[in-house]
């Protein structure tokens, strides 16, 4: 009677375990991203309005252990763009497998979607310098080593988003971050990544320290870029900010942030050669302050208005692109 009783618990416990399986909800979430705004440039007295992003993203998971998940924007500057397309394989609770396209581990503010940004047009280091999403493979791990560790690593192919169908290479990019969570409210963010956009071999590395506390947010980060064989000029970036959360009580506005923005680089190659065979400058170097405040509407970044204003200098032989100039910008942000 006792290995009865013991047989039928065994079989009762496994069949509510496949009942509680399959009763899990699999369903896949939507979430999307909008973004209005209105520009007006000071120097020249033009304005436009403008929708930068329309992104829809579908995710969700099959069993427990396998994730997916597909985006797309359908105004990324006037252009319908996949962005991200992977499947995500968890078999153990610190480890994960993700294979597809998706954004490259690397940098701090590259890394983060338009719902996470904190200003309302992107840093130099996130736009021009360090923004990469790429087609490959990678793994992320979580673990303690005296302290609380990530760590991410992939190789991509370095076809970009839209040249993957006849793409075939012998060489292999790689990129590599670690985040080192001293405290709460400290985090070093270190990373690397070797690229090549044309024939000549692209490397990056960056670094940069958040602190995050009471509502005060300050981040610094700087990007070194070098190019093999000399072919251009080594390109220095740094983005440094800061942010802090005012809550604001019986009223249609929950916050109000004032921030204030300072980054910089040098003159920048995208690595692509140009008719002649060499690389040649695609941004003058600038330095650029941001100053102005985000107001939260409902929960942080899911309904902001994001006013600022951007001042550039440029040496006396820079040549300014024609969005790249003194302006006012108010953002209106969506996120569900």
């Amino acid at each position: 009677m006792k290995r009865r009783i013991i047989l039928f618990l065994a079989v009762a416990g496994a069949t509510l375990g496949c009942y509680a399986q399959d009763k899990a909800d699999y369903t896949p979430e939507i979430h999307g991203t909008l973004r209005g705004k209105y520009e007006y440039e000071t120097q020249d007295g033009e304005g436009r309005f403008e929708v930068r992003t329309a992104r829809v993203s579908v995710s969700g998971k099959v069993i427990p252990e396998v994730e997916y998940k597909a985006e797309i924007d359908l105004c990324d500057e006037g252009e319908i763009k996949m962005l991200d397309a992977y499947t995500r394989l968890k078999p153990w609770k610190n480890f994960q497998f993700t294979i597809g396209q998706m954004r490259v581990p690397f940098t701090i503010d590259a890394h983060r979607s338009p719902d996470k940004q904190y200003f309302a047009n992107r840093s130099f280091i996130a736009k021009q310098v360090g923004n990469i999403r790429d087609v490959g493979a990678m793994v992320g791990y979580d673990f303690q080593a005296g302290i609380p560790m990530r760590v991410e690593a992939g190789l991509f192919n370095g076809s970009g988003l839209t040249n993957q169908k006849d793409y075939w290479t012998k060489g292999i990019n790689f990129s590599a971050k670690a985040q080192l969570f001293f405290t709460k409210a400290l985090t070093l963010t270190l990373s690397a990544q070797k690229i090549k956009p044309d024939s000549i071999t692209v490397m990056m590395y960056d670094g940069g320290l958040t602190w995050k506390r009471a509502g005060f947010l300050a981040e610094a980060e700087y990007l070194f870029k070098t190019y093999a064989h000399d072919a251009y000029k080594n390109v220095h970036a740094v983005d440094v900010f800061t942010s802090y959360d005012i809550p604001v009580k019986k009223s249609l506005i929950k916050k109000v942030s004032p921030l204030v923005r300072y980054d910089f680089m040098t003159d920048h190659s995208n690595g692509k050669r140009n008719t002649a065979g060499i690389l040649t400058t695609n941004d003058y170097q600038r330095h650029r302050v941001t100053a102005g405040a985000t107001v939260s509407l409902s929960k942080p970044f899911q309904t902001d208005i994001r006013l600022n204003f951007e001042k550039y200098f440029y040496r006396h032989d820079g040549i300014p692109k024609t969005s790249e100039r003194d302006k006012v910008v108010i953002e209106f942000m969506t996120h569900f």
